[in-house]
């Protein structure tokens, strides 16, 4: 077996290898990044939810000073 015969039997099995690892290299990457979007999209879900409850907190406090439930358990009251 001479040079050439050799380098070609031994990188003939590779070359259909590197088709197949480069699929699959380009796939990891698409899935990489759908799981990236995943991720940055639950923590800014997570972000609003928690800026919501504290509007909602916020609300509600205010609300219950209106109607002076708090003012009479604090002990506070105009005139």
């Amino acid at each position: 077996m001479n040079e050439k015969e050799k380098h070609v039997r031994e990188n003939a099995p590779h070359a259909h290898n590197n088709a197949d690892n480069a699929d699959q290299i380009a796939n990891s990457m698409t899935a990489k990044g759908k799981n990236e979007k995943r991720q940055g999209t639950a923590q800014s879900n997570r972000l609003w939810m928690w800026l919501g409850v504290i509007i909602l907190i916020f609300i509600l406090l205010y609300w219950l000073f209106s109607i002076g439930i708090f003012e009479d358990v604090i002990g506070y009251f105009n005139g």
